[in-house]
């Protein structure tokens, strides 16, 4: 499997990979391999694909409900990301 070594890397990114690291009870390289597929993902429409897919479900499971909070809001929390 090929490997990938990082140097004169940032020290705030460093520590914040640690702590997402940390938070998810994953090694850094774990987590770092974790930010590079989301990375990936959401650059070719992954990630978009991906949660559409899932709302579809969740419609043909549950059925349409209401939702908690306006859609606008959450189209705004998406593009502040």
């Amino acid at each position: 499997m090929p490997s990938l070594q990082i140097r004169n890397l940032p020290e705030d990114l460093y520590e914040a990979l640690a702590f997402r690291a940390e938070q998810s009870h994953r090694s850094l390289a774990q987590e770092a391999l974790i930010a590079l597929r989301r990375a990936t993902e959401s650059t070719v429409g992954g990630r978009r694909q991906r949660i559409l897919e899932e709302i579809r479900l969740d419609i043909a499971t549950a059925g349409i409900r209401a939702l908690s909070f306006p859609p606008e809001r959450m189209l705004r929390e998406d593009r502040d990301r």
